[in-house]
């Protein structure tokens, strides 16, 4: 798999609703995007986890808009009188990520849109294996499109990385976070969906997803010595985990059983 990479070309508008100030951006390929800045107040790191998360999501068939590189110009920072945004343009010069923009597409309503109990079951699964926080009733970062569900925003995913002093078992432990997932209630089929998704998650997928990520997004961690022993460590920590018995399956089934 290869993620493309395209050119910012011109700043639309930002997304205030987003905590690291996403924009909406044209590229030269005429296409609109979403994107995140690497010089936003997650840094690499949440690009690091929106590129792994998504690209596992998809890989499971879930409905996820295309993710690309994006290559921002300093020089775009000239046009926009915002301080703020002119910083944040800056600061991110160089390589970022976004996600294909949905023209029309409005937050995730359980009251307009339900998920059917398999798709539901299968979210709560990616979600549980990654360890995302961000997918509450408060925050559902999903996106109605065309009457379908879509996910977005994976960046407070893998939060293990913001500290990977002591990962040994880390990758095995549950995901106790899970009780407070938007879909949880719908979620009857995870030990279903268990054993089908779980069959996906290979060491040539891994490998293959997180050598996509930019060798600059994973520069300057002390925990390593090098950007390969950085990279290597992702793929480690999510083969380890998918091993059974999958304390994230377990953890998600026990938390659904205690809402009925």
């Amino acid at each position: 798999m290869n993620i493309r990479t395209v050119a910012a070309t011109r700043y639309v508008t930002p997304l205030r609703e987003g905590g690291s100030l996403p924009a909406i951006i044209e590229a030269d390929d005429a296409g609109m995007y979403v994107l995140k800045f690497r010089g936003a107040g997650q840094g690499a790191k949440a690009l690091i986890a929106e590129l792994i998360a998504g690209e596992i999501a998809r890989a499971l068939d879930l409905p996820m808009p295309e993710l690309v590189f994006v290559e921002v110009d300093d020089e775009l920072a000239r046009t926009e009188p915002d301080p703020e945004i002119q910083d944040l343009i800056r600061a991110s010069a160089g390589l970022n990520l976004a996600l294909d923009y949905l023209p029309g597409a409005v937050t995730y309503d359980p009251l307009a849109i339900s998920a059917d109990e398999d798709l539901a079951s299968r979210i709560v699964w990616l979600d549980a294996y990654v360890s995302n926080v961000d997918r509450t009733p408060r925050n559902a970062n999903m996106m109605t499109w065309h009457r379908r569900l879509w996910l977005i925003d994976h960046g407070a995913a893998l939060y293990f990385h913001h500290g990977w002093d002591g990962m040994a078992g880390r990758s095995r432990t549950p995901f106790v976070q899970i009780k407070d997932h938007v879909l949880l209630p719908l979620a009857s089929r995870i030990a279903e969906v268990d054993a089908l998704l779980a069959q996906k998650i290979t060491p040539a997928l891994i490998s293959d997803i997180v050598a996509q990520v930019p060798p600059s997004w994973l520069l300057g961690e002390a925990a390593f010595a090098d950007v390969a022993q950085h990279r290597q460590a992702y793929v480690d920590y999510l083969l380890e985990r998918i091993k059974a018995p999958r304390a994230f399956v377990e953890e998600a089934i026990r938390a659904r059983a205690n809402l009925v």
